[in-house]
């Protein structure tokens, strides 16, 4: 089994992709080894010690490395946890883990029943132009909420702690939801 990688715009987070699909459907983030818990892999790549973060898109794998850690030396670990868990066919999660739980938007940024059909073109463009494209980088973006003309999205994966991703949300997502919803008038990261 070859596993691929591939750089992110975060420079502290590699892309590896096994050839083959990793989730079913939607994504998983883990920014904890207590969050881990839930599925074997993400726990042994967090066991390694030198991981901060653990996503899980449909075809890939991204991992970032803590703070002074080099990939030289981390990426070889995290092949050896990947190659071991694909080719002995382990479940992705432990049963009872919950792992297909829809996040539900964060306490306090609930959507004006009057702004649904606002919120049904916010929610389509997230998800037939701005998440594939962020998925190629490794990561995802989640809607959170529409409030007083701002759009609360939150950063998954390669994503979340980028450089870029302030350009990213600023520049890309929100001149882009702003051209096709003019009712928006900024987007945060929640």
């Amino acid at each position: 089994m070859l596993i691929q990688t591939e750089t992110t715009p975060n420079p502290a987070t590699l892309k590896f992709l096994p050839g083959q699909k990793v989730m079913d459907g939607g994504t998983r983030d883990f920014a904890t080894p207590e969050e881990a818990e839930a599925s074997p892999l993400a726990e042994a790549i967090f066991s390694t010690g030198e991981v901060d973060g653990v996503f899980f898109g449909r075809d890939f794998v991204s991992v970032t490395a803590a703070p002074g850690v080099e990939w030289r030396q981390l990426k070889p670990m995290v092949l050896e946890v990947l190659l071991d868990h694909f080719v002995s066919g382990a479940p992705l999660f432990r049963p009872g883990s919950a792992a297909g739980i829809e996040i539900a938007p964060e306490a306090g940024i609930e959507d004006d029943p009057a702004d649904a059909e606002i919120v049904a073109q916010i929610r389509e463009l997230i998800e037939t132009r701005v998440r594939p494209a962020v998925a190629q980088d490794g990561g995802d973006i989640v809607y959170r909420g529409f409030r007083d003309g701002t759009v609360f999205l939150a950063l998954q994966g390669a994503c979340s702690g980028c450089p870029s991703s302030t350009m990213t949300l600023k520049n890309g997502i929100e001149s882009l939801l702003k051209h096709y919803v003019p009712e928006v008038e900024t987007v945060e990261a929640v």
